[in-house]
């Protein structure tokens, strides 16, 4: 299957964001054939809502909406972007609040993204995400599902862990249901492997985040 190629809007990207992005979208053949049929329904939920001239609203949903929920809300925003996709909405949530993890905001940065905090030393602090000096931020903080700015209704909910899934077996509002979970980079915080676990897992996650939007 060829690749297909990024808008030239994405030319706008910081250059070391585009590189990474550009890496990525040549890995493809690495996401495993079950992976790519559950990604593969995501997609068609948006192109279906795109057909109708309205808005695909992802929520991304995990635990504590500290890790895997802001790093697929944020890879599936810049996928979006990156293959000139009008219309995509991307947001995160978690059956509880925390804070978006400092250790998953490094490794985004390590990726080329800019992200800058509002107060660093907030309990949960609102993270402004940036593709290029002149882009939009994405404004990431840690909140419940059904908590503001989140739809209550017309969306995807796509859950990332287990533990959120088991926990939510009814997601108010949601049109469709999609468990696209990923492992827990947490596991190896203050280890010497606690940066290549992050890394790694933003690898994953680009990679079907970028795929996803590549199909639609």
């Amino acid at each position: 299957m060829s690749v297909k190629q990024p808008a030239s809007s994405a030319n706008s990207f910081y250059p070391e964001l585009l590189r990474y992005l550009n890496d990525r979208a040549l890995a493809f053949d690495t996401i495993p054939s079950d992976r790519k049929a559950e990604l593969a329904k995501v997609a068609d939920y948006i192109r279906e809502r795109r057909s109708k001239s309205e808005p695909a609203k992802l929520m991304f949903i995990c635990t504590h909406n500290s890790r895997r929920s802001h790093l697929t809300q944020i890879w599936a925003q810049v996928s979006a972007k990156y293959f000139g996709l009008d219309g995509v909405e991307t947001f995160s949530g978690g059956t509880e609040a925390t804070a978006f993890n400092p250790r998953a905001t490094a490794a985004m940065q390590r990726c080329g993204l800019k992200i800058i905090a509002d107060d660093p030393n907030a309990t949960n602090p609102r993270y402004s995400v940036y593709t290029s000096d002149t882009s939009t931020p994405e404004i990431c903080f840690s909140k419940v599902y059904d908590a503001p700015p989140n739809p209550t209704k017309g969306y995807c909910a796509v859950m990332t862990c287990s533990q959120a899934d088991e926990a939510c077996p009814l997601v108010i509002g949601c049109e469709l249901r999609m468990p696209i979970r990923y492992e827990d980079p947490k596991e190896a915080d203050d280890t010497e492997f606690e940066a290549q676990r992050y890394d790694e897992r933003s690898v994953q996650i680009c990679n079907e985040m970028l795929y996803m939007m590549s199909i639609v």
